[in-house]
């Protein structure tokens, strides 16, 4: 599929290529910057919704890769991208998102007036 020695797939081509702990810093890392962005409802919807087609869903991004990689070179993409084709996955970002967010209403707030 990908050739070459800037490949930034690193030769994975399912989600069980991936390190547990890669896949578990990757998802991490998009539940934060869904929590970070006030998005943790619209996330957890839009994905208890489209679970049970998870699978056709990493597909289309596997498709656009060519163009994402084209403009961004980037392997998290191919990363998610196999990651969510798995339910178990899917479940393990909802599940984190809702931990981190917890986590986030438990900080105190910054107080930015002056």
């Amino acid at each position: 599929m990908f050739t070459g020695n800037n490949n930034p797939v690193e030769n994975f081509y399912s989600s069980e290529d991936i390190p547990e702990e890669e896949k578990s810093k990757v998802l991490g890392d998009v539940a934060q910057d869904i929590v970070e962005r006030g998005l943790t409802a619209p996330a957890i919807f839009f994905l208890e919704v489209t679970k049970p087609l998870s699978f056709v869903g990493s597909q289309v991004l596997i498709m656009a890769n060519p163009v994402v990689q084209a403009i961004f070179h980037s392997k998290k993409y191919w990363e998610i991208s196999l990651l969510l084709e798995k339910r178990e996955n899917v479940e393990y970002l909802i599940q984190e998102i809702e931990r981190r967010n917890n986590e986030s209403k438990k900080r105190p707030k910054k107080n930015n007036s002056n």
